[in-house]
């Protein structure tokens, strides 16, 4: 194996484990400790990796420790490294067992998710080289509204510029990935009254606006489900996100759900053509089975999302396609089953 060729051998599998230590929830540090040392040894000559491979010294490099050495060497020797070994066989174990695999493989999109323009850890066309390389089609870029600052939500201006880089990555990525399409999205935050945190004006040029309740999660029961009903009926609104607000597990610890009528909220969906998030973030799995039994009922319309704030969890949508099979979710009932076209119809021509 040529220099260059190891060392790009290196980098492929450096990036990979850190895909899929995000893919498992492992602490940020150790994802950005195999991505760090990606980095550095790509931007060095191929020459001087091969030779400090030779001497032993490539932990004096910045950001190169025992444990990103080992898998250096390992694929520069022309080896899978033993640590990508473990992490591949632990993903296809999960894959093969089964369960929200059928609805999983007719998913052409993920319609929510977040890249470092608001509290994403990584660009936009790295989601998006991620999304393709995970089978999608297109996806909707939803980065946060202005309001949520802890999310470094988008200002109007910082909104405008979006669209504009998008339009060039589409540009970009169209031959690239074989078609694949970035849509213009937006979480916009529900307010206390229901309102959006976001302009007609802006709203209007988007492709997916997905609404959610970010504060005030306590709120009394008529006028949370009051507050959600408002939301619902903007016509720009297109999806409900994860209605509940719940966490179950995670850093952030344990968060009980919003108290709404689910009935009231889920007939105002059904009547208004909005889309009920299943959203597959392992720390929320909102809305609860018996809720989304409710929606099922109903005769609401669904979309399953990872909420994603990095590639890794693009892979996370087969925890809410198992979700949706267990509560008996029609496909056809499932908006990101659609191909981009059909679902921007629907979207441009939706009641609410």
């Amino acid at each position: 194996m040529s220099d260059r060729a190891g060392v790009e051998a290196a980098v492929e599998a450096l990036r990979k484990i850190g895909y899929f230590l995000e893919r498992e929830r492992q602490p940020t540090h150790r994802v950005k400790a195999y991505r760090r040392a990606a980095d550095t040894i790509e931007g060095l000559p191929a020459a001087e990796v091969r030779a400090r491979r030779r001497a032993g010294t490539l932990t004096e490099l910045a950001g190169i420790g025992p444990k990103t050495e080992a898998v250096i060497i390992e694929a520069m020797d022309g080896e899978t490294p033993a640590y990508l070994v473990k992490l591949e066989k632990a993903a296809g174990e999960l894959t093969a067992a089964g369960a929200g695999v059928g609805l999983r493989g007719e998913l052409k999109a993920d319609l929510h998710l977040h890249s470092d323009w608001s509290d994403g850890g990584s660009p936009i066309e790295e989601m998006a080289r991620t999304a393709a390389a995970l089978g999608h089609r297109y996806m909707a870029l939803t980065d946060h509204s202005p309001r949520l600052t802890v999310a470094n939500g988008l200002s109007r201006e910082r909104r405008l510029q979006q669209l504009d880089v998008v339009a060039e990555l589409n540009k970009k990525l169209a031959d690239e990935l074989d078609g694949f399409t970035i849509l213009n999205g937006i979480e916009v935050d529900i307010l206390d009254d229901g309102s959006l945190d976001c302009d007609s004006e802006i709203l209007a040029r988007l492709d997916v606006v997905v609404a959610s309740v970010h504060s005030k999660l306590r709120m009394e029961s008529e006028a949370m489900t009051e507050r959600m009903v408002r939301a619902i009926a903007n016509p720009h609104v297109d999806i409900l996100g994860h209605c509940t607000g719940r966490l179950i597990t995670g850093e952030r610890g344990t968060r009980p759900e919003s108290q709404f009528d689910a009935e009231v909220v889920f007939e105002a969906c059904k009547q208004f053509g909005t889309a009920v998030e299943i959203n597959s973030r392992p720390e929320r799995l909102d809305p609860p089975r018996r809720l989304l039994s409710v929606a099922v009922e109903t005769g609401c319309v669904f979309s399953i999302d990872t909420d994603a704030h990095a590639p890794g969890q693009l892979d996370w949508q087969i925890y809410g396609c198992e979700r949706a099979e267990e509560c008996e979710v029609p496909a056809d009932r499932v908006i990101n089953t659609w191909d981009a076209p059909t679902l921007q119809e629907w979207t441009a021509s939706s009641p609410g």
